[in-house]
């Protein structure tokens, strides 16, 4: 035999047997995630050791580790557990395998910084993997639109919000948002107007149906919030002008300050309490409201099953 023929016979055994530890290893980590989610195990979170065990896999290995990081979450929200402390390494490991994979920005917007049950209560964090996606991915609107919306949303923090929200409306194809939200936040007006604008841009923005979920629930939210402000303003013109509260909502109706019987988002009459109040039908049925409730009560916070629309993305 040829010194050539053995080498090429050494060099195709090697590859064989590489190729075959790849998947291998693969296949141990999906199936090892399964209970690691359950036993909350980070099994390998360093993402320079698993770039070395890949074997050139890194794409795939991203995709196994973010839909880990779904399944882990779901799991923990949907038992209503306030411990998440998975959910930033299993994120942070996922894009550094892949700093392209946009999907897994969004859902740590969405899902990191918030306060349990909603979130993991890690806005530092949720930052840091907004800044990370920003610096490998330049020219992705929707990453600097999700730094604005966590500076708006959990930080209050309006003049940062209107940086995020200008540099990506520099962006070519940006969206057409982003201005305006950039104007709003500097003018730091139009609370409901601009809450209203970002989920309804986060909902559009993404395919991912607990983020489209999450943010239905928090725009029927903010029309309950903006419809008892409201109400509550017209009974206390009537009190202004007749000298005492209106006894239904008929009474405001009569007095022409409202047109029939107004409505929650789940289609409830809204109800007038004695002292002048106003409060939703059923306080459980609308989540994340903060207005309309009874004193005392807290508005309720979804449990979402674990999300099996979300798999991994191909390439």
């Amino acid at each position: 035999m040829s010194a050539r023929r053995r080498v090429n016979i050494v060099a195709a055994a090697l590859l064989l047997f590489s190729m075959t530890g790849a998947m291998a290893m693969l296949y141990a980590i999906d199936g090892l995630g399964r209970s690691a989610v359950t036993q909350e195990a980070l099994y390998i979170n360093s993402p320079k050791v698993l770039r070395r065990l890949s074997l050139g896999y890194t794409g795939l290995l991203a995709d196994i580790y973010w839909t880990r990081a779904v399944q882990y979450f779901g799991t923990q929200h949907h038992k209503g557990s306030s411990d998440f402390r998975l959910l930033a390494p299993l994120l942070e490991v996922t894009t550094e395998l892949d700093p392209r994979l946009l999907p897994a920005y969004q859902f740590g917007a969405n899902f990191l910084a918030p306060k349990p049950p909603s979130g993991a209560g890690m806005p530092g964090s949720a930052l840091a993997l907004m800044k990370f996606g920003i610096e490998h991915n330049p020219d992705e609107w929707r990453l600097y639109y999700n730094l604005g919306f966590l500076y708006y949303t959990e930080l209050k923090d309006y003049a940062r919000a209107a940086d995020a929200f200008a540099l990506g409306a520099r962006i070519p194809d940006t969206n057409p948002f982003m201005p305006i939200l950039a104007a709003r936040m500097a003018q730091h007006a139009g609370e409901f107007d601009t809450a209203r604008m970002l989920w309804f841009t986060t909902y559009q923005s993404t395919k991912d149906t607990s983020i489209r979920e999450n943010a239905v629930e928090h725009l029927q939210a903010l029309k309950v919030d903006e419809d008892v402000t409201q109400l509550e303003e017209l009974v206390a013109k009537y009190r202004q002008q007749r000298g005492h509260l209106p006894a239904s909502m008929s009474d405001l109706e009569r007095a022409g300050f409202i047109h029939g019987i107004p409505t929650d988002p789940k289609g409830h009459a809204y109800k007038l309490m004695p002292d002048g109040r106003i409060e939703v039908q059923d306080p459980q049925d609308i989540y994340f409201i903060t207005k309309g409730l009874p004193p005392g009560e807290s508005s309720p916070q979804p449990r979402p099953a674990q999300n099996k629309d979300t798999k991994p993305i191909s390439r």
